[in-house]
């Protein structure tokens, strides 16, 4: 039988070991929150790559951490590689069943892949949480993604209801044009769009939208000037070309009018 003096000299190293574990856990995930605010920073800033690297040594410190797991998910998102995005926010929903942003993230993945139905799972789980800061984001992507099925009536419902949260939100309002557009209503088509270029004038897809719609309503000056709106805000993007096509086309279109209207004379044979 041991002596009492060995069983407390063995209860005080047993005491130091544990302490000594719960400092390297605190410190492991003291350095990784440092990694994980560093990569963050990163994705803000547009250096995927950087972020990613910042954002995989957190995770070789601390991987159970919701925060962490939605940053890799957005990180492998932006390096276009939604098959290794799809499974960190997974796991960010494992750690956090509620984390809403990490489901709307999901589902903005699922949209761009488009598989509506996973992407409207996503985006009705962020809602069912009532908590959820920002609901009027994942009711706009639901409007697309219903739109994608072409389901036109939840998708205009889905954006009025995110609009009726917050009625400047020119991403729902840019959304509402399109799935407008789509059932060839460009009257409706133009009203939204015009309220998307109203809060949000330097964003140059919802310009070349309404260029669209006004195309579709044969305003064909008012087309051309939002196409012209889209070149002067993006010259160097890929948009701009489509937008220099269009109005070529256009041009094209008033010129076969203009030659049918205006006829040469020509003399009877009597």
């Amino acid at each position: 039988m041991l002596k009492p003096w060995p069983w407390f000299l063995l209860f005080i190293c047993l005491s130091l070991c544990l302490d000594s574990c719960s400092a390297s856990k605190a410190e492991r995930m003291r350095k990784a929150e440092a990694s994980r605010r560093l990569g963050e920073g990163c994705l803000v800033g547009g250096n995927y790559t950087a972020a990613l690297k910042e954002l995989l040594k957190a995770e070789k410190l601390y991987s159970k951490d919701h925060l962490l797991q939605n940053d890799l998910g957005l990180a492998y998102f932006a390096k276009r590689r939604p098959d290794l995005a799809i499974p960190h926010f997974k796991k960010a929903l494992a750690l956090k069943p509620d984390y809403s942003q990490a489901s709307n993230n999901m589902g903005t993945v699922y949209l761009g892949l488009r598989q509506w139905d996973n992407a409207i799972r996503c985006f009705n789980h962020a809602l069912d949480n009532i908590l959820y800061a920002t609901p009027h984001i994942a009711l706009s992507n639901l409007g697309e993604a219903y739109r994608g099925k072409r389901d036109y009536k939840r998708s205009i419902d889905s954006y009025n209801k995110a609009l009726e949260m917050v009625p400047r939100f020119f991403r729902a309002h840019r959304g509402l044009g399109l799935t407008y557009m789509a059932t060839g209503n460009y009257e409706a088509a133009i009203t939204s769009l015009g309220k998307a270029v109203q809060y949000a004038p330097q964003f140059a897809p919802a310009y070349y939208d309404l260029g669209c719609a006004y195309a579709g309503r044969n305003d064909r000056e008012k087309a051309i000037s939002s196409f012209k709106k889209v070149i002067e805000l993006a010259p160097d993007a890929p948009l701009a070309d489509k937008a220099s096509a269009k109005i070529k086309k256009l041009g094209a279109v008033r010129l076969r009018n203009h030659s049918k209207n205006h006829l040469p004379p020509v003399e009877r044979v009597v």
